[in-house]
C-alpha cells in the first residue's frame, strides 16, 4: 500500500480558513498569591501545510501551548480552535475523540512498547483508530523504516526509535503534528534524520507540524518561527528561504 496525504499543501490557502486558531488565550496555575500566568493573551492563526518552530527559554510558555493545541489542558480564557473542534468548550469525551482522530504527538523520549516490533507498535495504533493494518506498513516506508520493521526497539538506534514514533504519529492520518523536543536526546546527524521525516510529513503529506524546541539551529528549516517569551507571543517571523533538514547544524 503507498502511503496517501491526506492534504494538498497547493490547495492550502488562506481563504480556506486556518487549521488552527487561538483568540486572546491565557492560561494561568494556582490562585490568589500563588497564581503563575503560563500564557497572557495568545493570538495566533496557522493554516494548513506550514511547517512552524515554537521557540523560547525555559518558562516562556511553550509546553502549556503545545498542551492546549493538542487539547491536553483546556485555556483559562480565550477561544482555540482546530480543525473546526471548538477545544475550549469541549468536554473530557470531545477531546479524547479530537486527540484520537485530529492529532499526532512526537515527544523527545519515544514510548514505544519494547515487547513489540515496531512494525506491531505502529499497527497497535492503527488498530485503536480502525485504520487498515496495511498502512502501518506504509508509515514505516514513509519515514524509511520498511527494512526494519520486524525489528524491537532494543534493535533500533534512537534515531529509529523515534522514526518509528513519528510513523505511529502519521498512521491515524492526522491533519496536525505536534512535536515536543524530538531532537532533544538525539545527536546532530541522527536529529536530521528525525527532522527530515517530520519535514516528508509536512511536504509531502501534507500536514501541519508543529514543533516545539529550546535548539534555535531548528528554525532555520521552519516555514515560520514563533517565539514565546514569558507566556506572550513576542515574535511571529515568516522564514523567506527554509532550509533543507540536512543542512540545519548546532
Amino acid at each position: 500500500m503507498k502511503y496517501q496525504p491526506r492534504h494538498d499543501v497547493a490547495g492550502s490557502r488562506v481563504e480556506d480558513g486556518p487549521l488552527v486558531r487561538l483568540d486572546g488565550v491565557t492560561k494561568s496555575y494556582g490562585s490568589g498569591e500563588t497564581e503563575v500566568d503560563a500564557l497572557r493573551g495568545i493570538d495566533l492563526s496557522v493554516v494548513a501545510g506550514q511547517f512552524i518552530v515554537v521557540l523560547g527559554p525555559s518558562g516562556s510558555g511553550k509546553t502549556t501551548l503545545m498542551n492546549l493545541v493538542g487539547g491536553i489542558e483546556s485555556p483559562t480564557a480565550g477561544a482555540i480552535t482546530v480543525a473546526g473542534h471548538d477545544l475550549a468548550s469541549a468536554d473530557d469525551t470531545a477531546l479524547t475523540e479530537y486527540r484520537r482522530t485530529q492529532l499526532g504527538f512526537v515527544f523527545q523520549f519515544f514510548n514505544l512498547i519494547p515487547t513489540l516490533t515496531a512494525l506491531e507498535n505502529v499497527a497497535l495504533v492503527a488498530e485503536l483508530v480502525g485504520a487498515p493494518e496495511e498502512r502501518a506498513r506504509a508509515a514505516l516506508d514513509a519515514v524509511g523504516l520498511g527494512e526494519r520493521a520486524d525489528h524491537f526497539p532494543s534493535a533500533l538506534s534512537g534515531g529509529e526509535q523515534q522514526r518509528v514514533a513519528i510513523a505511529r504519529a502519521l498512521v491515524k492520518d492526522p491533519p496536525l503534528l505536534l512535536a515536543d523536543e524530538p531532537t532533544g536526546s538525539l545527536d546532530l546527524d541522527t536529529g536530521r534524520q528525525v527532522l527530515a521525516a517530520l519535514h516528508r510529513a509536512c511536504r509531502d503529506g501534507g500536514r501541519t507540524v508543529l514543533l516545539v524546541t529550546h535548539n534555535s539551529a531548528i528554525a532555520a528549516m521552519a516555514d515560520r518561527v514563533l517565539r514565546l517569551g514569558s507566556g506572550s507571543l513576542v515574535d511571529d517571523e515568516v522564514v523567506a528561504h527554509p532550509v533543507p533538514p540536512e543542512e540545519v547544524h548546532w
